[in-house]
C-alpha cells in the first residue's frame, strides 16, 4: 500500500499560528524578566559601549534558542503525524524573530 499523508487544515494551521503567538509572547516575557538584571538601562552616554547589553543580547538569544528547540523536540515527539509538518515552519519563523525581539527588549 501506498503511504498517503494526511496534511492539515486551515483550521489547523490558524490553531497553529495562534498557539505560535502565545507561545512567543509568552517566552519573551519569561526571557525578559530572567535578563532583567543584566546591562545598563541608560546606554545613551557619551562615552557609549555596547559590551554591556551585548551580555544581555547573548543571553537572551542563547536563552531563547534554547527554548526553541526543547520545544521544537517535544512537539515533534507529541503531536499526531500529520500536524508535524507545520513544526519545522513556526520553528524557522521563530529563528528570525529571535533578532526582532532583541529591538522590544532594548527599548
Amino acid at each position: 500500500m501506498a503511504d498517503i499523508r494526511e496534511k492539515s487544515g486551515p483550521q489547523a494551521l490558524l490553531a497553529g499560528a495562534a498557539l505560535f503567538v502565545v507561545f512567543e509572547v509568552l517566552t519573551y516575557y519569561v526571557l525578559k524578566l530572567a535578563t532583567a538584571g543584566l546591562g545598563m538601562p541608560d546606554q545613551m552616554q557619551p562615552e557609549n559601549t555596547i559590551v554591556s547589553n551585548w551580555v544581555k543580547a547573548v543571553v537572551f538569544l542563547l536563552l531563547y534558542l534554547a527554548v526553541v528547540v526543547v520545544a521544537v523536540l517535544v512537539l515533534s515527539n507529541r503531536l499526531p503525524r500529520r500536524y508535524r509538518g507545520q513544526v519545522m515552519g513556526w520553528f524557522y519563523v521563530s529563528l528570525g524573530l529571535a533578532f526582532v525581539l532583541l529591538w522590544p527588549l532594548f527599548n
